[in-house]
């Protein structure tokens, strides 16, 4: 008994602990917040058409998954949370002309044409060079003008091309310089573009390069020697959230395929808020009616497995934040739902010890073959649960059904623990171990009197 006892209590610090954090870190800037879904934070919602008029109808289906592939590749580098993209296409799935769209939910971002801007842009990054002699001879006339000289037309137009451009890069990274610690970019160019970048160093030691990004001046560094090994750093004064921006740019380029803007929809944070104050709302009635309903009828196990039911509301809250999962309208859905679930397992258990105590038995042995002989029962159901909640989460055609499946799959498998575990182990600790009509009465349920041990 007293080890029972013991086991409980730590178990119930730790469920405390663990209801302590998801309450402690639910604050703005935290580093464990709630991640809400578009429905619930608001944010912006964009549909593109795309372009597959000059694709082969064999090619399509991979085309665009490749267009949605880089798209979410963008969004995520733009620093969105938790974004969603997803294609989407109607008419006859035969017909090449068939309309194709490309879905783009981006919880928290209110500011559109921020957006498009990031999954749309293409750069355009090119090399050219430009003689030592000119640009000495430019800058001895340069405190005549007012115009900056890196945007002074004619310091511009000494600049002449090479043929180097953005296409034979192959990899762009983020870097940091090692004595200043500033940010910049680092390019590994293709083989092409290594040869050539070799020619242009070797031809023209002495002068400057120019590195333009769409048509502006980033920086002009002086050729010291040639390069051979197809290297090159882009220091330009960037911010981080600059440079990592040219990465992704420079490393994506173009899209697969032509996309056409068709509609924009910005989801309001008050529209959301309302939602996420009703979820929890009904979250809370659930649990009180259920809560209600397992001490009035299971009067001792229905106790317990109320403060079972606590532990697991804590529990899946935690790992809602530490997976993360990304909670919409469908998935608190899930969540309240797999609430009543979670007492399942608990209504047979105890079901068990009220026939184990019909047939005689004292009710520490109906305890204990009430838990026994429910587990089959109870493990076939939920694992016939969980296959559900993986199929749909595998197939399914939407982040409302995945994100139903997520919920609802992680709390059959924490309901599981609870109930077997958390229940039995406070049950333990707390029931009457010596037989009595006032043990038989506090373990039994409903109305029928038990039978008396023999």
């Amino acid at each position: 008994m007293l080890k029972h006892r013991a086991k409980a209590f730590y178990l119930i610090a730790i469920a405390a602990a663990v209801g302590y954090f998801v309450y402690a870190s639910n604050y703005a800037g935290a580093r464990f917040p709630f991640r809400l879904g578009l429905d619930l934070s608001g944010g912006a919602h964009i549909v593109y058409q795309a372009d597959v008029s000059k694709i082969a109808a064999a090619d399509v289906a991979d085309s665009m998954t490749a267009l949605r592939d880089d798209v979410e590749r963008r969004v995520n580098l733009f620093g969105v949370s938790e974004p969603v993209v997803q294609t989407e296409q109607g008419g006859s799935l035969s017909s090449k002309e068939a309309a194709y769209k490309l879905i783009v939910e981006l919880p928290g971002v209110t500011n559109i044409d921020q957006a498009i801007a990031a999954i749309g842009a293409t750069p355009s990054l090119d090399f050219r060079v430009a003689k030592a002699s000119d640009i000495a001879d430019f800058q001895k006339t340069y405190a005549a003008t007012t115009t900056p000289i890196g945007k002074d037309p004619a310091y511009l137009a000494l600049f002449k091309e090479t043929g180097l451009n953005g296409g034979m890069i192959s990899r762009a990274t983020l870097q940091f310089d090692a004595n200043t610690n500033q940010p910049q970019v680092g390019l590994a160019f293709s083989s092409d573009g290594r040869a050539l970048f070799a020619s242009v160093t070797k031809d023209h030691i002495g002068d400057y390069i120019g590195i333009f990004l769409d048509g502006s001046l980033i920086e002009a560094p002086t050729v010291r020697e040639e390069i051979p090994n197809g290297q090159a750093q882009i220091s330009g004064g960037f911010t981080l959230e600059q440079a990592q921006t040219l990465v992704r740019n420079i490393n994506f380029g173009a899209l697969p395929i032509p996309i056409s803007l068709i509609s924009t929809k910005t989801i309001g944070p008050t529209l959301g808020q309302e939602a996420v104050h009703g979820g929890i709302e009904a979250g809370i009635v659930a649990f009180l009616i259920i809560g209600l309903f397992l001490v009035l009828w299971y009067r001792l196990p229905g106790f317990v497995a109320t403060i079972a039911l606590l532990a697991y509301t804590a529990f899946m809250l935690a790992l809602f934040k530490l997976i993360p999962v990304t909670l919409t309208a469908a998935g608190i859905a899930g969540f309240i739902i797999t609430i009543g679930m979670a007492v399942d397992a608990n209504i047979l258990i105890f079901e068990r010890m009220k026939e184990e105590l019909a047939r005689g038995r004292g009710t520490w042995d109906a305890m204990h073959e009430g838990f026994s002989r429910a587990w089959p029962s109870i493990r076939d159901s939920n694992v016939s649960s969980i296959l559900t909640g993986v199929i749909l989460y595998k197939f399914g055609s939407s982040s409302v059904v995945t994100g139903f499946a997520l919920v609802f799959v992680v709390g059959v498998l924490v309901s599981m623990f609870t109930a077997i575990t958390v229940s039995r182990l406070f049950l333990y600790a707390i029931a009457p171990r010596h037989d009595s009509r006032l043990s038989r009465f506090l373990i039994n349920n409903g109305f029928r009197k038990a039978a008396k041990a023999e």
